[in-house]
């Protein structure tokens, strides 16, 4: 997979791909989006480090690579939840039974929604880095017709800090450790780490009380 990501890096068929993968995600939990999101910024930074790790003079011109990543997927991230809020929000019989149908989102459901409704805004960013998190804020927000002014601001800024947390954790992989499994994995390891410390703070004990509505917070 690594091997062919990075002959994606150069290329806007790899923008494509992330933008195509993030969108669905909403709606596919199962899609490793992230994965491919920190996959392609380790191996674009990868290609700026020599078989040491140690960065060579032109790594600086990795940056608008990284930068384009960042905007790719946080602006994926808003269009999918967008999607899947107006759907929740219409109301869909299919789009219910597909729900029911899927026993990660069904779970993903029943143990962060209460947490997000009493949670308020902050808790819709943490939520983005918890597995099936985005799904859940982003149909709860539609089904329960809150206002687009409302849910789109978090919308964006969990979908910014996710997308530069996990582009942010391929860029430093690849810059020390080269485009290597090795730099992939532990990366990859690191998302799914904020993952587990997302769920955690959103179902931990108190959680609920602790983080206070911000106005205007998409629930």
């Amino acid at each position: 997979m690594l091997e062919h990501v990075g002959s994606l890096t150069n290329t806007p068929w790899i923008y494509a791909l992330i933008g195509l993968s993030v969108v669905l995600d909403v709606f596919v939990p199962v899609l490793p989006s992230g994965v491919l999101v920190v996959t392609a910024a380790t191996a674009a930074a990868g290609t700026t480090a020599d078989v040491v790790g140690a960065a060579r003079a032109q790594a600086d011109s990795v940056f608008p690579e990284m930068l384009g990543l960042v905007l790719c997927a946080a602006t994926a991230s808003v269009l999918g939840d967008l999607a899947a809020f107006r759907l929740a929000w219409r109301g869909s019989d299919r789009l219910d039974r597909a729900i029911a149908r899927s026993r990660r989102l069904t779970a993903a459901q029943e143990k962060l929604g209460t947490a997000l409704v009493k949670g308020g805004g902050p808790l819709v960013v943490v939520a983005r880095f918890a597995p099936a998190g985005r799904s859940v804020v982003s149909l709860s927000a539609g089904a329960a017709h809150r206002r687009p002014t409302e849910f789109l601001p978090w919308s964006a800024v969990a979908g910014l800090a996710w997308a530069a947390y996990s582009v942010s954790l391929g860029y430093f992989g690849g810059h020390w450790l080269g485009a290597s499994w090795l730099s992939t994995g532990i990366s990859v390891l690191a998302l799914f780490a904020a993952g587990a410390g997302a769920v955690y703070v959103v179902k931990r004990p108190g959680g609920e009380e602790s983080a206070q509505p911000a106005p205007g917070s998409a629930s």
